[in-house]
């Protein structure tokens, strides 16, 4: 038997999180939009913000992608975790209530002695 333990409520938690995550880098867009030689002062400066601007875009989208994809993978482990659980219980709960072999005694009607079982 293995003694490895997994933390489903951990896991989902963490789903949740990653999923949140998610949400706010797909809604929210370049936090440089819309600034201009006006507020920054320097068209040098705006001009690092506008390629600042890009690569976010870039980057977020990347980021959006592998946060939505972690999240997914995160919620199917938890979920197998549970179905294995649950799987693993009914197995226990039927080798308990299961009459063991040796338990069950045949008769030998004609001569009213029990017969060994034979496997």
């Amino acid at each position: 038997m293995s003694d490895q333990t997994a933390d489903i409520e951990r896991i989902k938690e963490s789903a949740r999180s990653l999923s949140k995550i998610h949400r706010e880098f797909d809604k929210n867009a370049n936090p440089a939009d819309g600034l201009g030689k006006a507020i920054l002062g320097d068209q040098g400066l705006v001009d690092v913000f506008d390629e600042f601007g890009d690569n976010w875009k870039i980057h977020r989208e990347r980021l959006t992608e592998e946060l939505e994809s972690l999240s997914k993978l995160l919620s199917t482990a938890a979920k197998s975790y549970e179905d294995i659980d649950h799987q693993l219980l009914q197995v226990r709960q039927e080798v308990l209530t299961k009459p063991s072999p040796r338990s069950r005694s045949t008769t030998n009607f004609l001569f009213l002695e029990p017969v060994p079982h034979c496997c």
